[in-house]
């Protein structure tokens, strides 16, 4: 054939941008295979130590093979008694939860189970990069509250054609923690109007001081709610991928369809391991957590110490951080610091349009002594007004990643 028509692609898909945090480390990745040493403040997970139960105690036959498309029953009633013990959320392991593969699939899920074309989704920023994205996935229109908005004032943003709110608790990036009193504000708001909540709570458990609500303990018959998490972030297992959302039993139903047409089951076997090793994972994994949430708040002094600004937050493993008086926007400061420095963070921008004049620090991999030094450069940097755009390209254009400056 020598005139062959042209095979097209959806024009919305060719439009949607990687996401940032990937892209970002994609660079640490190439830089480290080169033999330098980036300090990576960019990852999006803390490494645990946690030992390898005995998968001798499993049924290796049956995890070879399909298993029950909403979880293992077991493990859907180990995360059910999790809910009701630590957060005093009821939660019917049969009928309330399903397990996939890992939460990203599970909120695009969310997202196709409600968003018609044109509908809006509603995303108080700063936003995990993704959901903006699962929304025009889903042929819907990302809305966004802008960071400096508090709870009572997010009635003002919701419209006629608003289906769902979005909103992250605790916080990623910030920290931020919804109180009690703003959930209930929050889902009123919502509820009066015909709108769904969904709270991804993937942070639930990196909280000290003050106490951790769930929607499910606002909400509990779970009229109107999703609740969103996984254990990747608590339990420290992003590799394995696994997800689970906790809804009303008919929305759930609405879910295992969609589940079974996109993923079938989450890998059999892990969920075996998990379900069997559930409470003991946890008795490793718990106290590193609190571990971690002591060393954001060395961290937070060392901050302090330099003079660092950052978003109002007391969790999880990330800072939101002011980029100062940089004349940049918060893409050049990141591969300013990535390039000339080897520290790697996150762009603000990825986190939404109102939060373009901070940057991401993720302080889950790193020594403290290694966070220590890359602050004070951070800090060198938002001191600066001037820096070389055109330098920067050029080294930007050594790597083979869509990064326009």
């Amino acid at each position: 054939m020598t005139n062959k028509p042209p095979l097209p692609l959806r024009k919305d898909m060719q439009d949607i941008p990687g996401a940032l945090s990937v892209q970002v480390n994609q660079i640490v990745y190439d830089l480290r295979r080169a033999g330098e040493d980036v300090c990576a403040l960019s990852l999006g997970e803390a490494f645990f130590d946690i030992p390898l139960f005995d998968f001798n105690k499993l049924d290796i036959t049956k995890g070879y093979h399909y298993s029950d498309t909403q979880g293992l029953p077991e493990i859907r009633e180990k995360i059910a008694g999790y809910y009701e013990r630590m957060y005093r959320a009821p939660v019917d392991g049969e009928t309330e939860v399903l397990v996939s593969a890992g939460s990203k699939p599970i909120i695009y899920m969310v997202l196709l189970a409600i968003i018609e074309p044109g509908d809006e989704v509603l995303i108080h920023e700063p936003c995990w990069v993704s959901y903006p994205e699962h929304t025009r996935l889903v042929r819907g229109e990302p809305k966004v509250i802008p960071f400096n908005v508090p709870a009572e004032k997010f009635d003002d943003y919701i419209t006629p054609k608003t289906r769902i709110v979005i909103i992250n608790n605790p916080n990623n990036p910030a920290g931020k923690i919804y109180s009690e009193g703003e959930l209930k504000m929050i889902y009123d708001a919502c509820r009066s109007r015909g709108v769904y909540l969904m709270v991804d709570e993937a942070y639930s458990d990196f909280v000290l001081e003050e106490p951790f609500t769930s929607i499910g303990t606002v909400v509990p018959d779970k009229d109107g709610i999703i609740i969103v998490n996984s254990l990747s972030k608590n339990l420290g297992m992003s590799g394995w991928r696994i997800g689970y959302v906790i809804a009303e039993p008919e929305f759930i139903k609405v879910m295992l369809k969609l589940n079974q047409h996109i993923i079938t089951c989450a890998p059999t076997i892990l969920l075996q391991y998990c379900a069997r090793y559930f409470d003991d994972i946890l008795d490793v994994t718990l106290p590193q957590v609190r571990e971690v949430v002591e060393k954001r708040h060395r961290i937070a002094a060392m901050m302090d110490e330099l003079g660092l600004k950052r978003m109002t937050g007391g969790t999880t493993f990330y800072f939101f951080v002011d980029i100062g008086r940089f004349p940049g926007t918060s893409m050049e400061f990141s591969l300013e610091l990535l390039l000339e420095k080897f520290i790697a963070v996150v762009p603000g921008s990825a986190y939404g349009e109102s939060t373009d004049r901070f940057i991401r620090v993720s302080i889950g991999t790193e020594s403290e002594e290694r966070i220590w030094s890359a602050l004070q450069s951070i800090k060198e940097l938002a001191d600066s007004d001037t820096f070389d755009r055109q330098r920067l390209q050029r080294r930007i254009d050594k790597f083979d990643v869509d990064l326009a400056i």
